[in-house]
């Protein structure tokens, strides 16, 4: 499961159903790991030995709507029965000109605990800061459908897989 947490690349193309289109739309369109906070030094995917408890790395990704942006992850808990992480833009995220999160504001934690061979467990939360712009807020269904994306991703599921989690 750290493997596929730590690979950042592979979040490129992920797909979520976008409430406002009604169709699958591509939710991530490129992705990277980073060397270190506020480069460009782009490196190889994180693996399972990067992520140990308490390591923090940095990742690049680019949003479909958001545009591009760097953020923290930092892992609280790794062990072969439980996993628990959170990430947190360091960098603003935009649409077009209008800041949406300042740094810090767009925070999720994900909890992944196994439940028998070959089952885990799935549990997030993310929240907003108050200076979020409010063209983030108001969007529970979009919001859904974003971190139901997340979750087939963890779990290898295909994330366009009818049907969506809302519409």
């Amino acid at each position: 499961m750290l493997d596929r947490i730590g690979a950042i690349s592979h979040l490129a193309g992920m797909r979520y159903w976008s409430t406002t289109h009604q169709a699958w739309q591509t939710l991530i369109t490129n992705a990277t790991a980073l060397a270190a906070p506020h480069t460009n030094r782009k490196r190889s995917d994180f693996t399972a030995d990067d992520l140990k408890p308490g390591a923090v790395v940095y990742f690049e990704q680019t949003d479909n709507l958001a545009g591009r942006a760097t953020f923290r992850l930092h892992i609280h808990e790794a062990s072969d029965t439980r996993i628990v992480f959170d990430v947190e833009n360091v960098t603003p995220m935009k649409y077009f000109l209008l800041t949406l999160f300042h740094p810090g504001e767009l925070q999720s934690i994900y909890f992944l605990d196994r439940d028998g061979a070959g089952v885990w467990r799935y549990y997030s939360l993310t929240r907003t800061g108050a200076r979020a712009s409010s063209l983030t807020s108001g969007k529970p269904i979009s919001a859904v459908n974003r971190a139901v994306a997340y979750f087939r991703r963890f779990a290898g599921i295909p994330e366009d897989l009818e049907p969506p989690a809302a519409r």
